[in-house]
């Protein structure tokens, strides 16, 4: 087996094995096909407000309203693969936002990021996070979904080393090393997914152009 398709192989397999979802697509287009069935099929992630049951004031209605849209957040997309990826989700009543996703705290679905590298040994992505909205659409939806290009896996970090040292000396930098879905098992030591981040994690393997 040739060595890259030996790091594929490994990178996969230790993702999986945090709970990620991992798809090989072949090109931006399978991306975005991909990244709007996924909204399609789930529920609106909502801001769930005690006495939503009861008659709402107009203005408490309308925010409600606004919590029934899906919503992509796609910060760093190109502007090319911005302006397909709204033509896709239009005939769905999918809204998809690039900037400002402080205004979207409660409610996006998904988030839409590019990895700068993968990580064979642990299954981990790294993103850098710089840009706050990079930062909050890896954070803040309920499924974050990462498009690897597969040029950019590598066997370690230890391959990277002189990349990411001559990044971290740009201040101000915030470089994201993620592993998995958010978890944690502080309570009765009982395992919990997206407490601190994203319930999902799918990474999309893509060729390169």
């Amino acid at each position: 087996m040739h060595q890259h398709d030996e790091m594929m192989t490994l990178f996969i397999q230790k993702a999986e094995s945090v709970s990620a979802v991992v798809r090989r697509v072949s090109s931006a287009d399978a991306v975005l096909d991909y990244v709007v069935d996924l909204c399609e099929g789930k529920e609106a992630c909502q801001l769930l407000m005690a006495g939503c049951e009861t008659s709402l004031s107009p203005p408490a209605e309308t925010l409600c309203e606004t919590k029934q849209t899906k919503v992509i957040a796609a910060p760093g997309l190109p502007r090319e693969e911005v302006g397909l990826l709204s033509e896709r989700c239009a005939a769905s009543g999918i809204r998809v936002t690039t900037e400002g996703l402080r205004a979207h705290l409660a409610g996006i679905d998904i988030g839409l990021t590019y990895a700068d590298f993968g990580l064979a040994d642990t299954g981990t992505l790294v993103i850098d996070s710089r840009n706050e909205d990079i930062r909050l659409a890896t954070m803040i939806s309920e499924i974050h979904v990462a498009v690897l290009p597969r040029s950019c896996l590598w066997a370690s970090a230890y391959d990277v080393e002189a990349d990411l040292t001559r990044r971290m000396q740009e201040a101000p930098d915030y470089t994201a090393f993620i592993t998995g879905a958010s978890r944690t098992a502080d309570i009765e030591r009982v395992l919990a997914l997206g407490v601190h981040g994203p319930l999902e994690l799918h990474i999309l393997i893509r060729e390169d152009a």
